[in-house]
Parts: structure tokens; sequence; C-alpha cells
């Protein structure tokens, strides 16, 4: 089973750099990977039978280790900004007027070019 933060399952920050990344994810690997278990308690083995752990370690660093997966996953994990209007329908924040009532949006005339002298 995944675990939905790649963050929390690498047991790094959101804003570690990618050696810190990289280094806590071959920790874990060495910790979760099934030719190491000789090397464990018989009591671990149990507690990490089916190789879950080790699959949620090496699906957040597939997230994580790539630059434009990573700016995703941080995107989506950030919350919609707001766009300026309280409510559809509704005019601007803070004045509480209608959309009917709210002033019109500022307009610029045309923009004249001219070369310098």
């Amino acid at each position: 089973m995944q675990p939905s933060d790649p963050y929390a399952a690498l047991g790094v920050a959101p804003d570690a750099t990618q050696a810190e990344i990289a280094h806590a994810y071959r920790q874990l690997v060495r910790r979760h990977h099934p030719d190491t278990r000789s090397e464990r308690a018989a009591d671990d083995t149990a507690e990490d039978a089916g190789g879950s752990d080790l699959e949620g370690v090496l699906n957040a660093y597939a997230v994580l280790r790539d630059p434009h997966r990573r700016a995703g996953y941080d995107r989506s994990r950030r919350p919609p900004a707001t766009t300026g209007r309280s409510r559809a329908g509704t005019g601007p924040v803070g004045t509480g007027l209608p959309l009917s009532d709210a002033p019109p949006p500022i307009k610029a005339g045309p923009i004249h070019w001219w070369r310098a002298p």
C-alpha cells in the first residue's frame, strides 16, 4: 500500500534537497529490501511481509527524484488560489455587491508607438 504523501514515505521535509531525498531513499531501500532480510531479526521480516514498504518507498522516490513530477505533486498539494471573487455571481471580495452592481473593470485606451527622435 502506497502512502499518499511521498515526503512522508521517505521521511523527508517538503523542502528537502535532491541529495537528502536520495540519501533517505538509499537508507530505506537497504532496510526494506528482501536481500538484506537475513541480517535482520525474524520479527522484523514478518512486519514487512509482501514488500509493501519497499513498494511505497520506490513509488515515492519515483515521484520526488524527477523535478517535473515533484513540482506537479507540490502544485497538487497546495490549496487552489483565490480568483478575487468570494462566490460565483458576486462582485469583488470585500465589496458585498452582487455581480451586476460591481464596478466595471479598468479599461486602458489604445497604445500608440512612435520612434524617439
